[in-house]
């Protein structure tokens, strides 16, 4: 039997995502679940932590593949206007250059359109009570990108952000600023100020240097 996460009071839910069908289908089950209220849906990422605002929404569940803007730009700006409210992607695409994306952007879960509706259910409540929440398939994937990439004691590593750190790692990867930029959904412009910043606090000047650096940190294997 699923174990649930107890809250004090309701979880407010604001549903973003352009299928009119799965939001319906979202609003339906939460109604049926007296500690979570959906605070409203969006079918957009534009306008999203204004939303979360004006709705008192404290769990976000988002589809990465939305029309507007950039889904990684909105939850960056999400995080950075309201750091208290927690988003969860909910999506079709399980894929380890989004999950990594979602991650180093600050989601505190991962699920997949196709989990069963009490999988769903039980990620908005671990999330909101300071739980992580993934799929199976996904918390496997980050467990072995942990286990295959733990930092080093003592590493500059842990000077990095996340963001950096995920960037760093696709420099030792032998991957240039149009891939990575790609990979991440973020310009060549952002790659190459993370990349600076990479520098600065690794105090290595030379792209080369930083991939040999990522490889003896254990980021990449070879």
């Amino acid at each position: 039997m699923m174990m649930m996460a107890t809250l004090a009071k309701p979880v407010r839910v604001l549903c973003v995502d352009d299928h009119a069908m799965l939001l319906e289908g979202l609003r339906a089950r939460f109604d049926r679940e007296p500690d979570i209220e959906l605070a409203g849906t969006l079918t957009t990422v534009d306008g999203l932590a204004s939303e979360v605002e004006r709705s008192g929404a404290t769990v976000v569940l988002l589809d990465i593949d939305m029309p507007g803007e950039d889904v990684f730009d909105a939850l960056d700006d999400l995080h950075r206007r309201h750091p208290e409210t927690r988003a969860i992607m909910l999506t079709a695409h399980i894929r380890d250059t989004y999950i990594d994306s979602a991650i180093a952007a600050g989601a505190w879960g991962y699920l997949s359109k196709s989990d069963a509706p009490d999988t769903i259910v039980e990620g908005v409540r671990k999330v909101a009570a300071g739980e992580l929440a993934f799929s199976p398939d996904v918390e496997e994937r980050v467990n072995a990108a942990r286990h295959g990439r733990a930092v080093k004691p003592g590493s500059k590593l842990t000077l990095l952000t996340p963001r950096e750190q995920q960037i760093l790692r696709m420099i030792g990867m032998g991957q240039g600023r149009q891939e990575i930029a790609h990979a991440i959904h973020r310009s060549p412009k952002t790659v190459d100020a993370h990349r600076a910043s990479i520098m600065e606090k690794l105090a290595i000047h030379d792209r080369v240097e930083l991939a040999r650096y990522a490889i003896r940190e254990g980021l990449v294997e070879v």
